[in-house]
This record gives structure tokens, sequence and C-alpha cells, in this order.
């Protein structure tokens, strides 16, 4: 039988009031907020990665518009094109096809100032998306209150009723707000368009009016195993099958983010000098990064080797990596959690973080790693960080650190697998006992 559709109405869609989301069919959903609020959603599939996107508020998008904008986007997936990658292109060449001159010369504002600067700036970003979030967030919260204001005019205090609202709320938007205001002030200066001291700049002035950043940014730790069970965790892991479970004991084994093992490919891995070099357009820090492969994890891709499977070390259907949610459900799957029933509870985790009791998630075994390495070993702190490509000190620090200790992290990966393989506690323990 095929999928329902058009299971809505205009009368169902006007009349209702219970906070959820309400499905028409073919991925369209309306969602009702608890304020009353009605928008309008598209989920689906593309290259195995579950996307929503946004189709608009209703009533200014009615059901019927709806349904032709999820139309337009099957239409895209039938050509082999992401709708929200497409949305992005589109803000991004609207943009760049943005008038050159909002108003006369003599008064360039703020506005005109940021899509120039834009522009100059279009070809650093990574992809489309990030390009246009650049451009979003100003539209968001500057232009609403100096947007059309003559670019030389902008004080501190604009900058500040632009920030204040969102400084305690919304800390990293607001730090990336700031940073991108002061960029586009910096960019008017030396095109000509204002004089002085930048009015968004943090030392030496905002951070004499406002609290720092890290100091009232709220820390949100990844639930991460006690470094004890680890063993009893991987054993349990291996008694299972298929890449997924492979790739999650990868992960674990060179304390890798989840993202860098599933687009993993076979022209990075150096079988016969036990090295995968991750390029650093795949990494968060953007530089390349050396992984030593020891022990298991060097046996892991010495028998997938055996039968590849494309280019990816870590495939799914076709070649294509594993999505992001295949290594947190072989742990949902591991902590008993299948697909529940409306209404059903999950089940207590197996494999928790003892501080929170909440299940572990992947990106939480570098933290199983970094307890680990910190508590229980003598390797220098520049080796155990360097291990998770994390960058050494201040950018004066970083500029003399010009090695990545290659050799001494084979000695701490070595130990670290061997560890993996010792079961320390296999004891389940209740939560909220740490």
């Amino acid at each position: 039988m095929g999928k329902l559709v058009n299971q809505l109405s205009d009368r169902v869609v006007k009349n209702a009031k219970e906070p959820g989301q309400y499905a028409d069919g073919a991925g369209l959903y309306m969602l009702v907020s608890k304020s009353g609020t009605k928008s309008w959603g598209f989920r689906y599939r593309f290259k195995t990665k579950a996307h929503d996107i946004g189709l608009g508020s209703y009533p200014i998008v009615t059901l019927a518009e709806a349904r032709q904008k999820v139309a337009e986007c099957r239409k895209l997936l039938h050509n082999d094109i992401d709708p929200l990658e497409a949305r992005n292109a589109a803000r991004v060449e609207a943009e760049r096809a943005a008038p050159v001159v909002e108003q006369p010369q003599q008064a360039v504002t703020f506005a005109y100032c940021a899509r120039e600067c834009f522009k100059v700036l279009e070809p650093e970003f990574k992809n489309a998306k990030h390009a246009a979030q650049w451009i979003a967030t100003l539209k968001t919260y500057a232009f609403p209150v100096f947007g059309t204001v003559p670019v030389d005019t902008v004080t501190t205090e604009m900058v500040k009723r632009v920030l204040d609202p969102i400084w305690a709320t919304k800390t990293e938007t607001a730090t990336r707000v700031r940073e991108r205001i002061e960029k586009v002030l910096d960019w008017a200066k030396v095109s000509g368009y204002r004089d002085g001291e930048n009015p968004a700049r943090w030392r030496g002035h905002l951070s004499f009016t406002m609290s720092k950043p890290s100091k009232i940014k709220k820390v949100k730790h990844q639930p991460a195993l006690p470094y004890k069970r680890l063993g009893a965790f991987l054993a349990a892991l291996r008694a299972r099958t298929g890449f997924a479970s492979l790739a999650l004991e990868f992960a674990v084994r060179t304390a890798s983010r989840s993202g860098e093992v599933r687009g993993a490919t076979w022209g990075e891995i150096d079988l016969d000098n036990g090295t995968w070099t991750i390029p650093g357009e795949r990494m968060k820090g953007g530089e390349d990064h050396r992984v030593p492969l020891v022990g298991r994890a060097l046996e892991i891709v010495t028998e997938l080797s055996k039968n590849k499977v494309g280019d990816h070390v870590f495939p799914a259907d076709e070649d294509k990596p594993l999505s992001d949610m295949t290594l947190l459900a072989v742990i949902k799957r591991m902590n008993g959690v299948a697909k529940l029933k409306p209404g059903e509870e999950a089940p207590a985790p197996i494999w928790f973080d003892a501080k929170t009791g909440s299940a572990v998630v992947p990106h939480g075994f570098r933290s199983t790693f970094r307890d680990w390495a910190g508590e229980t070993t003598n390797f220098p702190r520049e080796v155990c960080e360097m291990a998770l490509a994390h960058k050494q000190g201040d950018k004066t620090e970083q500029a003399y650190w010009r090695g990545d200790v290659y050799d001494k992290r084979i000695e701490l990966m070595r130990a670290w697998d061997q560890y993996c393989n010792t079961i320390v506690d296999n004891v389940v323990q209740l939560r909220g006992a740490a």
C-alpha cells in the first residue's frame, strides 16, 4: 500500500490548536507551537541523512501552497539535488546579485557594506550553508537596528542594542554577530566609508562593558562513559556486526570524531605505515591530521581492505558514507532502545554517563579517552590534546608549535589500545551512583 497523502484539510489546519505535528503525507507536516502559532515543514532523506526544511508560517502559506512547495522539493530530490542546499545556494546567489548601491553614495548604509563585505568573504566559506548563515545572522539581528543607518554613524550604543538582548541567552550566536559586525565595519573603514575606532571590537572596548563569553556560555558536555567501563562496552560492541558497529569501535580506538570516521576514504589510509591522514577540509580545525593506527584499529581497516566496497572505509548503500545518526543508533540498540511505540517509555540505559545518568553518545568517547589519559597515564598534556586534534594554546603558542608529536602519539595510542582490551569493570552501575 502506498503512503497516505493529503491527510489534512483547510478546516483541520484552521482549527488545530493542540501543540504538536500534524502530518499531511509525502513528508509535509504542520507544526503547532505551545503559543498556538502554526508553520509548515518538509521532512525528507538525502543520501541517507534526514533533513527538515521550513516552508513558511500559516496562514501566510496556505495548505495548497505548502503542498506545492513540497512538490518542488521532491522534484529537486528526483534530480539528486538537496532542497536545503539549493535554498542556501539561492540565498547566496541573491546576495551576490544585490544592487551595488542601495542609497545615494553620500549615505552608504551598514547593510550595503555588509553585502559588499560578504562578497569578498564568500570564497572563504566551506559551503553554501555557512555562507548563508553569515549574512542571515546580520539580517536577523543587526539590520533591524542599524541596517539602514549610514555606516559612518554606527556607534557602540547601537552595537550594544543588538548584542545585549542575546548576549546571555544566545552567547555563541551573539559572539558571532559581534565578530561579523566588527568585520563589516573594518571593511567599511578600509573602503573609505568610515573613520575612527571600530565600535564592535572586543579587546579594550566592549570587554569593559560586557561579560566575557566564556564565563556566561553554558558548556554542554557530551555524555561520556566512565573509562573503567570501556573494556566491557567494547566487548559488547564487538559482539555486534555491520559497518556501523565497526565504525563506532574504530572511532573509540582512534579517539576521533564521528564525522571524521564516517567520511574516511581508502585514499586516507596507509596500511603499510599504520597511518590515517585526515585532510584539513574534513577537520574541525581546518588542518591535516595524522592518526596512528595500532592494534585493533589497524586490524579493523586491514580486514575491511580485503573486501572494499567503493571508496569509503565504512560505506552505507551504494558506497555512500554512513549517516550521522548511524553510530548513535548502535549505542541505542545496545541500551535496549529500538523503535518505541507511542507512549512507551524508553528503558534505563546500560551504558551511560555516571555524572548525569544520560545515555552515552559517540562524541563522548573522546572525553572518555581524555579522562583516561589524564588520570591514569604520564603522557604530556600536549600529546593527549594533539591526539584529539585540539589546537595548542593561543595563536602565539600555535605559531611555534609546528610538529604533531606523532611518534609520542603512537605510544599513547598503543597504551590506549591495550586499555581498551582490558575489562576493568563489567558491573552495570546504577544511575546516580558515580
